[in-house]
């Protein structure tokens, strides 16, 4: 059975550090340079704080300027990951690395990174928080899939539609559990208690998304609760951990924790609306799918608000009855009602949220990313 570090920043230098989140071989793999491993976003060491503050003065930073910047530590997360997936049950890992390693842009682990750098943290558990987040996110993706009967995502298929609901379930709880274990090894109650109220929010909101499906009824602040819960907590807990990791003042700590929740609830209203939208192959899921599943996100509530009769009705119909055979007329009444302006204005209004409660913080190529990354939240509605 794989073990959890327990060693914490004090008992470790940093080259012990990186040798003890190195990832031991794994079932069916070969050990030194023949052992596979979760391929960095990009290389350790590439690229410099030099060549972004150059990069910076040209042109907005990018999501691949931002990944470069703590590119190091990306790579001791990446270390990391795999290896707490190590497991005597080989059903574990097979769903676990399906998850881990179907793409993604893992901007929960960056956010703590980058807030945990530009509060001038150096040491070396913001690495161990950036993988805790990431397997609460793994976990609750797991979860998501099978509760919503999802068989795709991110251009692949779900781990529910490969091997069945219940193995999911449980590797998903398998993922909390290993979370939960390597929170203890940091030692530290403050992030122990962010992390736990955050996953207990976040499982109410999920139960308070599926209470709602097909609810023609659900108002826009009832819905906009919905997402705080489901999806911007965990923004929000990334950026709050890691600036109490850093030992930043009461004012730093709320404008990253306030940061982290304006970010997150405009992310959720980017996909609210690329699910209108957008393309298939980009977003990696069918368009639709919320309509299919009876979601009634902010696009179709203002639609039945402020569309016409015939069609705040038919989209009413359609939510009700979970009914995707009439997409092309929704699409158009959804188009017609103002909604996808309105839901673009909103997420560009939270976006902009987040980006003013950075002047707090100190001036740095971090802080400058974490407004990049603002930015490009709200990019992908082309």
């Amino acid at each position: 059975m794989a073990t959890v570090p327990t060693a914490t920043r004090s008992s470790l230098s940093p080259g012990a550090e990186a040798v003890a989140t190195a990832a031991p071989p794994r079932r069916g793999q070969r050990d030194g340079d023949g052992a596979q491993r979760l391929a960095p976003p990009f290389a350790h060491g590439q690229g410099s704080e030099t060549s972004l503050r150059r990069r910076r003065r040209q042109r907005t930073l990018d999501l691949a300027d931002i990944h470069r910047l703590v590119a190091s530590d990306f790579h001791q997360v990446n270390a990391l990951i795999p290896h707490q997936l190590t497991s005597e049950v080989g059903l574990v890992e097979d769903i676990g690395e399906h998850i881990v390693t179907s793409g993604g842009k893992r901007l929960r682990p960056l956010i703590v990174l980058l807030t945990a750098r530009c509060c001038g943290y150096d040491a070396t558990d913001h690495v161990r928080l950036a993988a805790i987040i990431e397997f609460l996110h793994t976990a609750t993706l797991l979860h998501d899939d099978v509760v919503d009967g999802s068989a795709l995502r991110r251009g692949r298929a779900t781990a529910n539609a490969t091997w069945g609901n219940a193995p999911s379930v449980l590797v998903g709880d398998f993922l909390y559990s290993r979370a939960f274990q390597l929170m203890v090894t940091l030692n530290r109650m403050d992030v122990m208690a962010i992390l736990a109220d955050a996953t207990n929010v976040i499982a109410e909101g999920e139960v308070l998304q599926l209470d709602n499906l097909g609810n023609a009824a659900l108002t826009e602040q009832a819905y906009m609760e919905v997402v705080r819960c489901k999806t911007a907590l965990l923004f929000q807990a990334s950026a709050h951990t890691a600036a109490v990791l850093a030992a930043e003042t009461p004012g730093v700590v709320a404008a990253m924790r306030d940061y982290g929740l304006r970010f997150g609830l405009a992310y959720q209203l980017v996909d609210d609306w690329l699910d209108y939208a957008g393309d298939s192959a980009v977003m990696g899921k069918n368009v639709g799918d919320d309509l299919a599943e009876g979601k009634a996100t902010l696009p179709l509530i203002h639609a039945m608000r402020h569309g016409s009769p015939a069609d705040a009705a038919a989209v009413r119909e359609a939510l009700q009855n979970r009914c995707r055979s009439d997409l092309g007329d929704i699409l158009a009444a959804v188009k017609r009602s103002g909604a996808l302006d309105y839901t673009r204005s909103r997420a560009q209004g939270f976006a902009a949220q987040a980006r003013q409660v950075l002047a707090s913080l100190p001036p740095n190529i971090y802080r400058e990313a974490l407004h990049a990354l603002a930015d490009f939240a709200v990019a992908r509605m082309r």
